[in-house]
């Protein structure tokens, strides 16, 4: 077998690292294709765009660290292709669907959509949004899996409107919010209760979103569950 030239290897490496973030920025793509479908109101189409680009968010950095690619493409800045990538499906697609389906008041809908979009630009800027030990500060800007909690539980328009508003203020507010990948503390606990979320989420979205009532439950008590796992991080 004819071994690669030294010129040959280099090229490889740099192509390797370059469809590394190729693949980080379809989830960019995955955006457009969400919105597309917010727009024409296919609520479940819009939110499996948004789930593939979650799953391309959650193993992108995976192969970026196993190729380096940090070291070998200095110049282009996988960190801020992150963020642009994150704030399109984590923010401003779901901000359109929340402001966008009737779920929230009309009144207060465009202003609550407008609320999200601005603490999430924010709160991507934030320097120390993260913890040493992988813990988020504030609400992470989940938007993405706040939208997916209303169409799916539908609550009067106003709780909805207050929810909303709750979660735009823990933006800020001194809480920690539990990052399951990453974080060590009871990490095979959190990985299996993530495992259990993401089947019961892909069941609802094959039910288009109508999921029977036990599933609904089953969802809400994963989401205290990680809400109360942050909370026992305790202060700095």
């Amino acid at each position: 077998m004819e071994r690669k030239s030294p010129n040959e290897r280099t090229k490889l490496r740099l192509a390797a690292a370059f469809a590394v973030h190729v693949f980080t920025a379809g989830g960019a793509a995955c955006a457009l294709l969400a919105l597309m479908a917010g727009v024409g109101a296919n609520w479940t189409q819009m939110f499996v765009w948004l789930g593939i680009a979650l799953v391309i968010d959650g193993i992108d950095g995976t192969f970026a660290r196993q190729l380096r690619v940090a070291e070998v493409l200095p110049r282009w800045s996988g960190e801020a292709l992150d963020f642009v990538v994150d704030f399109a499906t984590y923010v401003f697609v779901p901000a359109y669907a929340v402001t966008a389906s009737g779920l929230l008041p009309p009144p207060v809908a465009l202003p609550l959509g407008l609320v999200i979009t601005a603490t999430g630009t924010l709160y991507f800027a934030d320097r120390r949004m993260k913890t040493a030990d992988s813990y988020f500060r504030g609400f992470p800007a989940l938007w993405n899996v706040a939208a997916f909690y209303l169409f799916v539980l539908k609550p009067a328009p106003w709780i909805g409107a207050c929810a909303v508003a709750a979660l735009a203020a823990m933006t800020f507010a001194p809480i920690y919010f539990l990052h399951p990948i990453r974080v060590a503390r009871w990490r095979m606990l959190n990985l299996a209760v993530l495992a259990i979320w993401t089947f019961l989420a892909l069941s609802t979205l094959a039910q288009n979103l109508n999921p029977p009532g036990w599933t609904a439950a089953a969802l809400v008590a994963i989401a205290i569950y990680f809400v109360i796992v942050g909370a026992l991080r305790g202060a700095d």
